[in-house]
């Protein structure tokens, strides 16, 4: 991607997770390493470890926004921990630091990152159990789900 910034990709999704959807997000974090792209989430456990996972498994780049002040809390595939110490509110940290999101299954947290993304006008892509608006793109295929996030990153 010479000459153009590698677009930020936020995963969100629950802080624990059953296989199949560890799986989901682990697939969708090698397809944002494979695209190019830089992973966001909120770098603990579940669903953000998962598709942290996956990105490094193809050499790509991941951020943590953390709720705590401790980096050391980040899971181990976090390359760049951010420590905010603001809890829960570290959701928005998260929207606002990416270009585009991927909602995978998750429960109020995820939720509330998903309004935030409609109140911002932010580019959202959903593999969700939350059906939050008539005019979010839903997916059940996470690669078709991923190629659909770089297709919007790049209209921006």
């Amino acid at each position: 991607m010479a000459g153009k910034s590698r677009p930020v990709i936020g995963v969100i999704g629950a802080g624990s997770c059953n296989e199949k959807e560890e799986a989901i997000a682990e697939q969708v974090g090698r397809e944002i390493a494979r695209h190019g792209g830089i992973l966001v989430c909120g770098g603990l456990g579940g669903v953000m470890q998962a598709a942290s996972r996956g990105a490094k498994s193809e050499n790509g780049t991941t951020i943590g926004i953390l709720p705590g002040d401790n980096k050391a809390n980040a899971n181990q595939y976090i390359d760049h921990a951010i420590a905010t110490g603001i809890g829960e509110a570290r959701n928005l940290v998260i929207i606002k630091t990416a270009d585009v999101v991927i909602a995978l299954p998750g429960k109020y947290g995820t939720l509330s990152e998903m309004a935030f993304c409609k109140k911002m006008g932010k580019p959202i892509v959903s593999l969700s159990n939350w059906d939050i608006a008539d005019d979010m793109e839903k997916f059940d295929d996470p690669i078709a789900a991923v190629k659909r996030v770089f297709e919007l990153a790049g209209d921006l």
